[in-house]
């Protein structure tokens, strides 16, 4: 009981955060014409998603196998028509870039993105992520990582940005759904920045992979701990 106390706390602690910081921003992270502003979170281990919608008048919460089920519950629950995206081809990951450096304070006007803007990576739509710049993608890869990794490289060889987010809030959170889900996202942001971060410490990513292997025991090909074999 003291536990999901403490948790609930925690959750409630973060949204009035969350809402504080949105309203020195500006009201521009509401959706246009609603008012409304939904958070969404996952209990860790559990794979259950909880979108809590608040419109200034009242406050509406649902719980779903998916976050975005759990915020078109709360949507609707709200008179707000909530189309329900349908899942990604067979071979193509969905998920949002974010290029929030650290120490920085980039904003989504800032000059360095006119040109992906006007050009951006193919299977991506631009999109301002709390006043951060962000790309909403659906792009060829067999794993989630694996598409990241790509397009990543792409942007970084063309338009010299090094996207440094997921948009995961709680890194420390976890779900063990497999390489393209909510887990692989985590994973693949703690990677990000550590690819942004080593390098300013003088850490290049030679150092970083190094590590990787060292500490994990991987084999050189990555296939496992040192002197397993796997079929």
């Amino acid at each position: 009981m003291i536990g999901d106390a403490a948790a609930e706390w925690g959750f409630e602690l973060g949204w009035k955060l969350r809402g504080l910081e949105h309203a020195l921003l500006g009201e521009g992270w509401k959706r246009p014409g609603t008012g409304l502003s939904v958070r969404v979170r996952c209990e860790e281990g559990d794979g259950v998603w909880t979108a809590v919608g608040v419109d200034g008048r009242r406050r509406e919460s649902r719980t779903a196998g998916t976050e975005a089920e759990a915020t078109a519950l709360v949507r609707e629950a709200f008179g707000v028509k909530a189309g329900r995206a349908q899942p990604p081809a067979p071979g193509v990951q969905r998920f949002t870039l974010i290029h929030w450096p650290v120490g920085e304070g980039a904003r989504f006007a800032d000059a360095r993105y006119e040109g992906i803007k006007a050009g951006p990576p193919t299977g991506c739509a631009v999109e301002d992520v709390g006043g951060y710049f962000g790309l909403r993608c659906e792009r060829p890869g067999a794993r989630l990582l694996d598409a990241v990794g790509e397009l990543c490289g792409e942007i970084r060889a063309e338009y010299g940005l090094l996207m440094t987010d997921l948009g995961i809030e709680k890194l420390w959170e976890w779900s063990a759904d497999g390489t393209d889900g909510w887990g692989a996202e985590i994973v693949g942001q703690l990677l990000l920045m550590a690819a942004e971060r080593g390098p300013r410490l003088g850490y290049g990513v030679d150092d970083l992979v190094r590590f990787l292997r060292t500490a994990a025991g991987s084999c050189r090909d990555g296939s496992g701990p040192a002197g397993v074999v796997r079929p």
